[in-house]
């Protein structure tokens, strides 16, 4: 991944401004435009999380879809739209943010992720399989969304790329990492860096706090996007206007630790303040002797609950990686023993029921410890 970061902020209110394309194609030419040649192929991989209305901030806004995609289209290209996303088919996700009927009639694709390769992300994990569309591709095209994330703080950049390992390999690798944050930080960001998109555009406008990053979490209007070179620029800028230091989000720290770098990047545009944003409680999975781990995983950590009308959908248990979650008579029932605390099953719940939870024994543990979310500078 680029040593050199640089990022370009576009401060902007509204996606139905006409400026919204202006300011997409500008950050496209300066950080790819001049490489995209006719007849090149270009995959661009939003954020299609799951089936939702744009407004609620759950995937990226279809407006900078259309707008990233047609910037290529004109070019010359051959474009394909493309994720995998955890719940629901495809079709039925791009439907509900009316993809198809912005691209009827143009020959851009928009199609799921289906082939994976084997490619080297480097250690501690080798090997992995990753879509061969997003592998193979003359230039990849990153569209996150800035949302929170349950488990990682925030999803934005290096955690979008994530959709790029196909269908059931993901709540795989969720299972293998999911208890250790730090090692699914280091996953996420050998993924991007091997992936290495063009260029990296998040989408601001309209960003999610509080649980996200599916429909528990709750629409903010930030009126921001920032196009980056590489994904960690992104990233770091976000944290910096939110108030917090680069390292307090995992996938940075693990950046700076594998380049041994500083968080410093080459910003341009004025850096706005993301005040008071809602950021989801983050503590230890799992912590002391080994003996204690399943007392703590019953009684101390953190764990997914449900807070409203369950309606035996079937989305949470098809999807838990552990099979820690049981159909009951009038609600789901949960393992905690097997919980894995990836928060697959908040993610994927189509009804914005299931929320993060930390039992009172882990309230009072960390009290006594003075363990403290990562601080903000509001």
């Amino acid at each position: 991944m680029n040593n050199h970061k640089k990022a370009i902020i576009k401060q902007i209110d509204e996606y139905e401004n006409p400026l919204l394309r202006e300011c997409v194609y500008e950050l496209l030419d300066r950080f790819s435009g001049t490489d995209i040649k006719r007849g090149d192929t270009v995959v661009i991989k939003p954020n299609l999380l799951a089936p939702s209305r744009p407004e609620q901030a759950v995937c990226t806004h279809p407006e900078i879809i259309r707008h990233a995609a047609f910037y290529c289209y004109d070019k010359g290209a051959r474009v394909r739209i493309s994720d995998s996303p955890a719940v629901g088919s495809f079709q039925k996700i791009i439907s509900s943010l009316g993809l198809p009927d912005l691209f009827k009639g143009t020959g851009i694709e928009i199609t799921p992720f289906r082939e994976s390769v084997k490619a080297d992300i480097g250690p501690p994990f080798g090997e992995i399989e990753v879509a061969r569309e997003a592998l193979e591709c003359d230039h990849l095209i990153n569209l996150p969304k800035l949302k929170t994330h349950s488990q990682m703080l925030l999803t934005l950049g290096v955690k979008n790329l994530f959709g790029c390992i196909v269908g059931m390999r993901k709540p795989q690798w969720h299972l293998r990492t999911g208890v250790d944050r730090v090692r699914f930080a280091e996953l996420l960001f050998l993924i991007a860096e091997r992936l290495s998109p063009a260029v990296t555009i998040l989408d601001g406008i309209v960003g999610m706090e509080g649980d996200g990053p599916g429909k528990s979490g709750k629409p903010r209007r930030l009126g921001v996007l920032v196009g980056g070179n590489v994904p960690i620029a992104v990233d770091m800028v976000v944290c910096m206007m939110a108030g917090l230091s680069p390292d307090d989000l995992l996938t940075n720290r693990v950046a700076m630790k594998h380049h041994a770098e500083d968080g410093e990047v080459d910003i341009e545009g004025s850096l706005p303040r993301i005040t008071n944003l809602s950021l989801p409680s983050l503590g230890p999975v799992v912590f002391g002797p080994a003996f204690m781990h399943g007392f703590m995983r019953r009684h101390l950590t953190e764990r997914p609950v449900l807070k409203g009308k369950c309606h035996l959908c079937s989305e949470c248990w098809n999807h838990c990686p552990a099979g820690a979650i049981n159909k009951g008579k009038k609600a789901i029932e949960f393992d905690y023993d097997k919980c894995i605390r990836c928060y697959c099953c908040m993610e994927v719940c189509p009804h914005g029921v299931l929320h993060p939870h930390e039992p009172l024994g882990g309230r009072l543990l960390k009290a006594s410890y003075r363990l403290k979310s990562p601080k903000r500078d509001d």
